[in-house]
């Protein structure tokens, strides 16, 4: 049959991402313990397409995928997924981004209740012919922040919310990437305290005690945050976002910063 992407095309534009977003599929993410866990990815695979092609082959995304799904993922194997997909569309760059809720056990302070906590986590692999990947991880964290100038003014406790920092970090050239699971350890540190699925009455208690003994601003979670990614060894880059849904406001409270270290 004819291969109508492959005609030559003569507008001389060459498009610097083409392929297929919102593909669903089931893949297994590697674990900092061992093992690994299943999650519905949402993904987008692109790559680059040189201006004298009509279009790409947008089936081959899917054939490239779909065996990888089976695989415990990481950064090793998502260079191997975007090394095929350079050979097999004749492409120079190639991009893969694979979002997904990565489930965290929790174990309450008190009663040791142990729960899954939710976050939304993102995997993007990019690649140039003949050059390594360049990996990022993300990742959106939830936790409790109690406001210091509430609990100064305040004869009576002190207003709280959840909280979120939202975090791209990308390391070096052959330094491994930090695992979700410490990510996440290191994120919620940055709060007042950490979020709890499962909390007995004693942990509530627990919870809301070290909360109120730990009050933070917005900026002091963005920068107690942005001193812990740049203790982290290798570190290449990191954007970070810092938001609190303020309880005694119809409006959220929100810091950003982005830094490149040794890239």
């Amino acid at each position: 049959m004819l291969d109508v992407q492959s005609r030559e095309d003569d507008r001389g534009i060459a498009i610097q991402r083409v392929g297929v977003k919102e593909v669903k599929l089931p893949f297994l993410i590697k674990k900092q313990a061992g093992g690994y866990q299943q999650v519905l990815a949402r993904i987008a695979f692109t790559v680059s397409l040189p201006m004298e092609f009509k279009g790409t082959h947008m089936s081959r995304f899917l054939e490239i995928l779909l065996p990888w799904r089976d695989k415990p993922l990481a950064e090793e194997e998502m260079e191997a997924m975007l090394g095929e997909a350079l050979e097999r569309l004749h492409a120079e760059e190639a991009e893969v981004t694979l979002a997904f809720t990565y489930f965290i056990e929790k174990t309450a302070p008190v009663s040791g209740r142990v729960s899954l906590l939710d976050a939304e986590a993102s995997f993007t692999g990019r690649k140039r012919r003949g050059r390594p990947m360049r990996f990022e991880l993300g990742l959106a964290m939830p936790f409790t922040s109690l406001c210091p100038c509430s609990k100064e003014i305040s004869a009576y406790g002190a207003h709280n919310q959840r909280s979120v920092a939202r975090v791209r970090l990308r390391y070096r050239a052959g330094v491994p990437c930090i695992y979700i699971e410490e990510l996440a350890a290191l994120l919620e540190r940055q709060g007042s305290a950490p979020i709890y699925p499962l909390l007995k009455r004693a942990d509530e208690k627990y919870v809301t005690e070290a909360a109120y003994e730990n009050p933070k601003f917005v900026e002091d979670i963005l920068r107690d945050t942005v001193l812990a990614l740049r203790a982290l060894p290798g570190l290449a880059y990191f954007s970070l976002e810092c938001e609190n849904e303020e309880s005694i406001h119809s409006h959220n409270a929100f810091a950003a910063h982005e830094e490149f270290l040794n890239d």
